[in-house]
């Protein structure tokens, strides 16, 4: 198993020095703040949904990486929209899942959702509608 020491890395966006990590279960606080603060439609697009709020259980699972089966990484940034931070994190998402043997990556997201829209197209993931929801589409990514 690695160690998030292993897995973090400086990088540069826009002349602006970040660190990108894995997430861990010390991040929960964090993450909280993170999401209490996003804007509504933002909340709706990560969420598949409206979500005011994390529980507590919600939080732990959502940084509760085993490196095998459950990975996220985080980004150490201010002013990050835009900026193409995303893409970065998801570069590190699919590099991390080729060295583990993962063959396809998806998400769910809504068809609306055009800043994913854009972001998948980037990264070269296929699109289709969900075959149980017309509102959603599925991104896929064979690696």
């Amino acid at each position: 198993m690695q160690t998030a020491n292993k897995l973090q890395h400086p990088e540069e966006i826009d002349g602006q020095p970040i660190t990108i990590r894995p997430v861990t279960l010390d991040d929960a606080e964090i993450e909280r703040d993170f999401i209490d603060n996003l804007s509504t439609t933002s909340k709706h697009y990560r969420f598949l949904g409206g979500v005011a709020h994390l529980t507590s259980e919600e939080l732990v699972d959502l940084c509760d990486t085993d490196y095998e089966n459950k990975m996220a990484f985080v980004a150490v940034a201010d002013e990050w929209q835009n900026k193409g931070l995303g893409t970065l994190l998801m570069k590190y998402l699919i590099d991390y899942a080729r060295e583990q043997g993962v063959e396809r990556l998806y998400s769910i997201d809504f068809a609306d959702n055009y800043k994913m829209k854009s972001l998948a197209k980037d990264l070269g993931m296929h699109i289709e509608t969900d075959p149980n929801d017309s509102k959603q589409v599925i991104y896929s990514l064979y690696i």
